[in-house]
Order: C-alpha cells, then sequence, then structure tokens
C-alpha cells in the first residue's frame, strides 16, 4: 500500500494543499497542470468572469471532453444474441457435413 503524501500545488494563483498516494504523485500533478491550462484558457478568452465559474466550465468541457473520447460500453446483451445467431447458423450449415463423416 502506497503513503499518502501532501502537496502544494497552484491553480489560477491560488495555493491548494492535497492529499494523494506517493505513487499518484506525478499523476496528479499532471492533472493540476491540464486544469489550471484550461481555466487560464477559459479566463483568457474573456468570456467568462469570476474563479468560481472558470471552474466550473472547466469542469464542463474537461467532462465533455473524457466522454466523447471514452469508447461507449458494449451492448453485452446484444453481442451474446448476434452470437448466438451466428452460432445457430453455422450449426445449420455444418449439419449436412456430420454425414460425411
Amino acid at each position: 500500500m502506497a503513503n499518502n503524501v501532501s502537496l502544494d500545488v497552484s491553480i489560477m494563483g491560488r495555493e491548494f494543499r492535497v492529499a494523494c498516494p506517493e505513487d499518484e504523485r506525478e499523476g496528479l500533478l499532471q492533472a493540476v497542470s491540464y486544469l489550471d491550462r484550461k481555466m487560464r484558457e477559459i479566463r483568457d478568452s474573456g468570456k467568462v468572469i469570476g474563479l468560481e465559474r472558470i471552474a466550473i466550465m472547466a469542469a464542463i468541457n474537461i467532462t465533455h471532453d473524457y466522454l466523447a473520447s471514452k469508447p461507449i460500453e458494449p451492448d453485452t446483451r446484444e453481442h451474446r444474441q448476434r452470437i448466438e445467431h451466428m452460432s445457430k447458423l453455422l450449426d445449420q450449415a455444418l449439419a449436412p457435413q456430420d454425414n460425411l463423416f
């Protein structure tokens, strides 16, 4: 089990202390850097004012990007039905072969 570490990070010039497992430190720092960059992009666009609104817009944008890139969950019931149908077709196609041997 990894030990937790406390990190001081800066997002939009504000300091935050966060804890995470030691082996996830680098990933957390990358996430903080990404969030800071996205929030600054939103602020610099001039369309959104206020740190809280900028944070919410960044969260919405990041979540949208994540969901858009996430593979769609397969419909296992539909796949199972298709496999069963193909299996039946194969059984029908191979049935005449049984008489040869």
